[in-house]
């Protein structure tokens, strides 16, 4: 079945995270050290994070007692672990509702600190998808105005074109906000080859931004390409509903992410390169 719309990630998919998220983990270090009244490094940061990143893939970001996306997948999900990891050996903050909603609030602070990297390629792709004349849409957790303004800076043509869906929160595991029956077949959990831990796939909120695409374009999950740098939060529910996937993969894109892809047969794909879309869309 021909493409007939394609929704894209922002954060990592088209922007370099590494190089963007410097300044966010800087700052959020800084504001924690602050709320805890210590300076986070001297209390053993470096050393946490050296043991999560040298870690298995079991490990992940945990939202409301489950495990939504590898903890290790970028800057902002690596901080917000290893945060979490130093208060439990800190024996700070205890109470898990009252840090998460900390760690929450410091992580929207701290992003407004995020700088602007993207990839080499991205003005190019954006306007070779653009030129498609097929609806392009971005979905991101990022605020929208922040996003918005980042594209309008990189200016590709056609940007008039290219609608953004901010605060997806495509890692909340909850209903969305009306049910039906394409949702309602998503099976709650799907398990991967390489990966103990099941992955949770009904993601409402996400479902909400891409069933709004979906009524707007006259378009469905079978017609419609999703592109991510995150299999588990980008791309594993799209594909369980039945749309083709393209993982922009990451320098370190994990075994079971490339496992999930390579499950999906001709429906997924994966490359580093932003470029690896653009066949997608011809079949």
């Amino acid at each position: 079945m021909a493409i007939r719309c394609v929704v894209l990630d922002f954060d990592g998919t088209f922007t370099d995270a590494a190089a963007e998220g410097a300044p966010f983990v800087q700052h959020f270090r800084r504001r924690l050290s602050e709320e805890l009244g210590r300076d986070v490094m001297e209390a053993g940061w470096a050393e946490v994070e050296a043991g999560v990143l040298a870690s298995n893939e079991e490990h992940g970001w945990e939202v409301g007692g489950l495990v939504v996306a590898p903890a290790t997948a970028d800057p902002y999900l690596l901080a917000n672990f290893v945060a979490r990891r130093l208060c439990d050996r800190l024996g700070v903050m205890p109470d898990k509702a009252e840090r998460a909603k900390l760690l929450d609030a410091l992580y929207r602070e701290a992003y407004a600190q995020v700088g602007m990297a993207f990839k080499p390629e991205a003005k190019e792709v954006l306007e070779a998808l653009l030129e498609t004349g097929l609806p392009v849409h971005v979905v991101t957790n990022a605020h929208t105005d922040t996003v918005e303004a980042k594209l309008t800076k990189l200016a590709p043509r056609g940007r008039e074109r290219l609608r953004v869906s901010g605060d997806a929160r495509k890692f909340l595991i909850e209903p969305p906000t009306t049910s039906d029956a394409i949702f309602e077949a998503v099976p709650e959990t799907v398990q991967v080859a390489a990966l103990v831990r099941p992955i949770h796939l009904r993601r409402g909120r996400y479902y909400d931004a891409l069933r709004r695409i979906w009524n707007e374009t006259d378009t469905s999950p079978e017609t419609t390409l999703v592109a991510g740098d995150i299999y588990e939060l980008d791309l594993a529910m799209p594909a369980a509903l039945g749309a083709h996937v393209q993982l922009v993969a990451r320098a370190n894109t994990l075994e079971y992410e490339r496992r999930g892809i390579a499950a999906l047969g001709s429906r997924g794909g994966m490359d580093p390169s932003l470029r690896a879309i653009l066949p997608r869309l011809r079949g």
